[in-house]
């Protein structure tokens, strides 16, 4: 196949290429296999719908790709990647399902952790000399902050050591941390890869040999493999995701505009404002700012709470990067608590920017 647009390998990655073949990867409902091919079992052999993911999304982020059953179980096959007494650096604005494994693991002596600012980079260059894992989000959940990956990614490392970038918010079409020289990029491809709510898968992408049989060897051992259906949609979820993504970042950034000067509204977290603290370098690094905001309603939490109740279009639920708008209180989030209370995280889908800025606007009275 001739190189390729992201937006046209989304499209034509990961299909059969026999004349006479379907045009998509079908859904093979099997676990094991008749003896003397190439596949046995599933867990240990795979499944052609995790091969057509992971060829789209390897090929998306410069690398090699492995699926699994979701985001925290490709985060956790990270950390299984440590030894004893292993120094790991994570970001203080942090998803906290990764925040909260990094602090199990803390407490039975497994690792010790360390907390950095995003944007602090001074702080990320200093500890790649020691640290064993260099866990970076950027942009940051739900902060917005962008990180200086060219700067953390060229600064000397510890040798063996891990540098990993949570690349969901930002996805493969607006950052490609392994073109940065991180060693993984991850993603929870329940999010914008899948992009309808309706599936729960990860990926880590990485172009180390060491890493990737690592990898493949903690799935098969704890039996984190994504199923057949959800790889499926998650194909069928990327060939639009080129799309979605220029839709729903383009009214993101209308509305954050929109929001910045509503009277109700305070402080508003989206990179892609002049205002924000990071704004230069998501200017320098990303292709597009991405569809997440967040924001603070004046009144505080109650208010906060009030907003959430009131949208219509808007629905009042949890996670992010489908093509229905999604907001949430983060701070009402077990283990989100030191959040601002009144902050809002707003998942801009596809509907129409006036629609969704009526909505908020009659929610915000």
């Amino acid at each position: 196949m001739p190189k390729l647009s992201l937006q046209s390998w989304l499209v034509a990655a990961g299909r059969p290429k026999e004349a006479g073949s379907q045009l998509n990867v079908p859904i093979v409902p099997a676990s094991n296999f008749d003896l003397g091919g190439t596949r046995v079992y599933t867990r240990d052999s795979g499944s052609p719908g995790w091969e057509a993911l992971e060829e789209i999304v390897g090929g998306l982020e410069g690398g090699d790709a492995i699926a699994y059953s979701s985001g925290m179980a490709a985060v956790a096959a990270v950390f299984d990647q440590l030894g004893q007494g292993a120094r790991v650096v994570l970001p203080a604005d942090c998803y906290h399902g990764v925040s909260e494994l990094a602090s199990s693991g803390e407490r039975r002596g497994l690792w010790q952790v360390r907390r950095l600012a995003v944007e602090d980079i001074a702080e990320w260059i200093a500890e790649a000399r020691d640290a064993d894992l260099l866990w970076v989000e950027s942009p940051s959940n739900p902060l917005l902050c962008v990180a200086d990956l060219k700067a953390i990614c060229s600064a000397p490392r510890k040798t063996g050591a891990i540098l990993a970038v949570d690349n969901t918010f930002a996805t493969p079409l607006n950052q490609r941390p392994l073109e940065l020289g991180a060693d993984i990029s991850m993603h929870s491809a329940t999010k914008f890869i899948g992009g309808h709510s309706d599936l729960l898968a990860g990926i880590l992408v990485t172009n180390r040999a060491d890493l990737l049989e690592g990898f493949s060897k903690s799935r098969t051992l704890a039996g984190a493999t994504p199923g057949v259906l959800e790889a499926f949609l998650a194909v069928r979820g990327l060939r639009t995701m080129a799309i979605r993504l220029e839709k729903a970042q383009d009214t993101a950034g209308r509305l954050a505009r929109w929001l910045d000067g509503h009277a109700a509204v305070g402080l508003v977290r989206y990179p892609g404002l002049e205002s924000h603290p990071t704004h230069a370098i998501a200017a320098a690094l990303l292709d597009g700012f991405g569809s997440m905001i967040s924001f603070d309603v004046g009144g505080g939490s109650e208010a906060a709470d009030k907003v959430c109740q009131s949208v219509k279009l808007i629905r009042h639920a949890t996670s992010l990067g489908s093509v229905e708008s999604t907001m949430e209180r983060r701070a009402a989030v077990p283990g989100q608590e030191h959040l601002p209370p009144s902050l809002l995280r707003l998942s801009v889908g596809i509907e129409s920017f006036e629609d969704l800025r009526d909505d908020l606007e009659q929610a915000l009275i």
